[in-house]
Formats: structure tokens, C-alpha cells, sequence
């Protein structure tokens, strides 16, 4: 028997790669001899790079960069395909969960340390880049990232910008000729799980703003600056980043990206198994576990499961997903691939007592569900024997 276990964390509570253990435990108290592939899942946001990691094997690489205020933190990245490729997560540098909550503010927090973090791998001599661009604290259009890389926003007295997303409302020059020579030899994709444009009621500073401090009137200025520098870099790249799918996902990193590096925006499930080589192993399996912490309706628009499905369905391979909780009909994800969905819940608890059983109750899920489902191959086998 052979099986593999991509699942994407179960948020808050257990990262992917022990959500992949502890199903990894309850596989093999029904298939002790099975041959079992981990894929920890991730989406481009925190822990992306320790699922990569866990998959292929790398280098953990920690340096000293800028937190979204500007301050000195140590943050990591990772280095695969012997150093020619870097993995990066902005939440590492830029990321919400940085700064208390009294400490959020979107007007001033920049993505600077994100770029340092590139510019480090650069100096490593890296020849691609994957930059996950979850869980953001900004909302400066990665201009911070920009500056860091070499770029120069300059204002109407030809002046630096301060940072910070606010500042960008006084942006009247793009200035490039300093920008980091390698970039041009490097491929940049970047994990995007999200469509929101730059601007407007569905873009970064409206949807995404309040979770990062703003209030109304920071929402309104922060609006109009994102607005102005999506103009005048759409200039530069010769688009318009202000209708690119995916343009305001991390505070307008997503165009600013595409705008400052050429960069490609890329659905993060998809990257992470490409890079994990998961196609590979998917075939050749008998069956495919997955899961997350949540399954429901949003699921099937393209979360960590839907990839995981697609790819078995190519293969005719059975998927089962297991999941913290699941909520909606039991055929949710029966067009994707999917055989069937599975709580992991044992009946009535609290939240923190859940999270706190969350990898024992998962490994008795997996045990109990495979060996129904063994019962089910054992009893085919007798059927299907010559009289």
C-alpha cells in the first residue's frame, strides 16, 4: 500500500508538517508496511517555508532585516535545488503577527524587510526565487521591498519617501536605474491566493485593512495612495496593475511585484506542489490523504485539498480529506476529485480543548476511517475471486 499525506496546517493549532505526522501515525496502525510520501501543504502565507523544507530537503538560512516598523528582527528563509533556489515567506519579515495589536498601522508598516530577505539570496547566488506573500502587515504596494532592492520613489522636491503605505499619496517619480542588476537574471514567482485588484471596494486597503489597524479615514487615504502608485507604475511595466487579478493581496504587494520585479503571481497550492514534486508521487499511489483545519464552501476555490484532488484525479487515485471540522453536504468537493470529507471530532468539546487533543484525535480519525476503508478492499478482493 502506498499513500500520500498532503495536508495544508490546521491554522492556529497544528502546521502542516504535524497534521502530515499524526496522520502518518494513524496509517500505520492499519497499514504497518505501507509506504507513506509527506507533502506538508501551504499556501504562500506562514509556514510555507518549513513545508517546503520538510518535503525536499534544504538549507534554513536566518539573517537580521527590518520588521514592519523598521525595527531589527532575525527572520529566515530557505534555499533549495542545491542554493539555486530561494523559498521566501514575507510573513517572516512583514508579516500581522510581528506587531501587538496596538502596534498595527498600515499607514507606516512597510514590506523592507522582505525585500532584504531577497536581496540576501541574491547575494547567495540564487537563480529563482518563490516568494509567499501571506499574512501581511502592510499596505504599502511593496514599495519598502522596492527601495530595498535599489528603487528610488522619490516625491515632487525629488526627495525619498518615507515609508509606509500612507506616504505614496506624494509618489511622483519612479526612479530604477539602482535596482539590483541580478533581479533581471532571476525568476521570481509568488504564491497568490487571492483576487482582489490594487483598488476600490474589493482591493487591498478596503478588504484587508482593517485586520492590519485602519480605520475608515486610514482606509480612504491608504486608497488613493495605492491608487497613485499603481498608476505611476503601470507606467513603468507597461500594464495596468490596477485591473491585475490578485493585485491587492499583502497590502498591493501583488502589483508591486509584478510592477517593480517582473514577477509572476502563481495560486500557492499549486507552487508548493510542484516544488514537492507531488505529481510524481500522486501516481504512483493507492490513495491520498488531505486536509485542513476548516472544509467548507471556500474550499473548493482553490485551497490546499482542491490542488492535492486535482492532481489524484488526473490518476484516477482515490482522495479522502480529514479535516479539523467540515461543514456543509458530504459530495462539497465530489467534483474536485474528492471520494469523501471526515471530521476529526470526537463529539462535544471546547475549542482550546480541541486544539490541545488536536494530533491525538487526528491519528484515532485516520486509524478509524482506514480501517473501514481496508474492510472495503478486503471485501472487493472476495467478490472479485474466481469461483
Amino acid at each position: 500500500m502506498r499513500i500520500v499525506i498532503a495536508p495544508d496546517s490546521f491554522k492556529g493549532c497544528l502546521t502542516a508538517l504535524n497534521v502530515a505526522l499524526a496522520m502518518s501515525r494513524g496509517v500505520q496502525r492499519v497499514y504497518p508496511e505501507s509506504v507513506i510520501d509527506l507533502i506538508p501543504m501551504a499556501d504562500g502565507g506562514e509556514g510555507t517555508v518549513e513545508a517546503i523544507l520538510s518535503s525536499v530537503g534544504g538549507e534554513k538560512i536566518e539573517i537580521k532585516v527590518s520588521d514592519p516598523l523598521g525595527r531589527p528582527i532575525r527572520a529566515a528563509y530557505g534555499l533549495i535545488d542545491e542554493g539555486n533556489t530561494a523559498i521566501i515567506e514575507m510573513a517572516a519579515a512583514s508579516g500581522l503577527t510581528l506587531l501587538n495589536d496596538e502596534e498595527r498601522n498600515p499607514r507606516l508598516t512597510s514590506t523592507q524587510g522582505t525585500g532584504e530577505l531577497i536581496l540576501d539570496a541574491l547575494e547567495r547566488g540564487v537563480k529563482k526565487i518563490l516568494l509567499g506573500i501571506g499574512g501581511s502587515a502592510t499596505n504599502d504596494g511593496g514599495a519598502g521591498l522596492a527601495v530595498a532592492l535599489g528603487v528610488r520613489l522619490l516625491d515632487a522636491q525629488g526627495k525619498d519617501l518615507p515609508q509606509g503605505g500612507a506616504a505614496l499619496a506624494n509618489l511622483i517619480n519612479i526612479d530604477m536605474s539602482g535596482i539590483d542588476p541580478r533581479l533581471s537574471k532571476a525568476v521570481i514567482e509568488v504564491a497568490c491566493d487571492v483576487q482582489n485588484p490594487l483598488c476600490g471596494s474589493e482591493g487591498a486597503s478596503a478588504v484587508y485593512g482593517p485586520q492590519k489597524g485602519a480605520n475608515s479615514e486610514d482606509i480612504r487615504v491608504l486608497d488613493a495612495a495605492l491608487q497613485n502608485l499603481g498608476e505611476r507604475l503601470s507606467e513603468y511595466a507597461g500594464t495596468n496593475l490596477l485591473k491585475l487579478v490578485g493585485g491587492g493581496a499583502a497590502g498591493g504587494l501583488g502589483a508591486g511585484v509584478v510592477g517593480f520585479l517582473g514577477a509572476k503571481l502563481r495560486p500557492g497550492s499549486q507552487m508548493v506542489l510542484e516544488v514537492a514534486n507531488a505529481e510524481e508521487k500522486i501516481q504512483h499511489a493507492d490513495l491520498v490523504l488531505t486536509g485542513e483545519g476548516r472544509t467548507d464552501f471556500q474550499t473548493a476555490y482553490g485551497k490546499a485539498p482542491v490542488g492535492v484532488a486535482a492532481l489524484a484525479k488526473k490518476y484516477e487515485i482515490p482522495v479522502l480529506v480529514i479535516s479539523g471540522s467540515v461543514e456543509g453536504l458530504p459530495d462539497l468537493l465530489t467534483d474536485s476529485g474528492v471520494a469523501s470529507c471526515f471530521s476529526v471530532s470526537e463529539g462535544p468539546t471546547t475549542i482550546e480543548e480541541a486544539y490541545k487533543k488536536a494530533e491525538d484525535q487526528l491519528e484515532r480519525a485516520v486509524w478509524r476511517i482506514l480501517t473501514v476503508w481496508k474492510l472495503g478492499e478486503e471485501s472487493a478482493r472476495v467478490k472479485n475471486r474466481p469461483m
